[in-house]
């Protein structure tokens, strides 16, 4: 078993990834009113009178070694937009699952994921040795299918009929993976991005400055 530090911040230009703990719960409430995340019924992101026992549920994943939770916090605003998790962490087969990850709808098309997903990827290949890390989403998520796709993660296959959500409808799972021989090319794709985002600002910017 991976010797790991659950205190551990990932930090980045944009966000900090902290441990989660149930002082968070508060302000995952207020992220996921932005945008009402929870009424997107191909989502799995909890309604505000549910935070609580969704945040007792991903520390009783880590209790039992199976999952490291985290909030996102805006470097510049200080304000938590969202989570993610590493879950269905298979130690002896170097394996694990990047999910649960959503933001507010502010934050959402913004760099925020990118560089979520270049810190928490760059801790699983480079600190947690792992040597293959997965994706899952609903089919019929196609902005999630089209997120993970643009990390550079490769489609595995579907899984049918996988799983039975609490609406009566059924959910057909696509599984996505990037492997550690892949993960030095991902990781420069993804700065490559991140270095996009930045100058997209600052053309902005400075577009505002000559207007004003």
């Amino acid at each position: 078993m991976a010797e790991v530090n659950i205190d551990t911040c990932l930090s980045g230009e944009h966000v900090i990834l902290e441990p989660l703990t149930l002082e968070h719960v508060a302000a995952l409430s207020l992220a996921a009113s932005d945008g009402n995340l929870w009424e997107l019924w191909f989502t799995t992101v909890p309604h505000p009178d549910d935070m609580k026992a969704y945040v007792e549920k991903a520390l009783a994943q880590e209790s039992r070694g199976e999952a490291l939770a985290f909030v996102v916090r805006e470097k510049t605003s200080g304000a938590i937009i969202g989570c993610t998790r590493i879950c269905n962490w298979d130690q002896p087969n170097r394996r694990l699952e990047i999910g649960y990850t959503w933001y507010a709808k502010r934050a959402q098309r913004t760099a925020v994921n990118t560089e979520t997903k270049l810190l928490i990827l760059g801790y699983a290949f480079n600190t947690l040795d792992v040597m293959a890390v997965e994706f899952r989403t609903h089919w019929h998520n196609q902005a999630s299918r089209q997120a993970i796709t643009r990390l550079g993660a490769k489609q595995d296959g579907v899984l049918r009929n996988h799983k039975l959500l609490k609406d009566g409808t059924v959910r057909d799972t696509v599984v996505y993976s990037i492997i550690d021989s892949e993960w030095t090319t991902v990781e420069k794709h993804l700065k490559h991005r991140l270095d996009y985002y930045q100058q997209q600002n600052a053309n902005a910017i400075l577009h505002t400055e000559i207007n004003y």
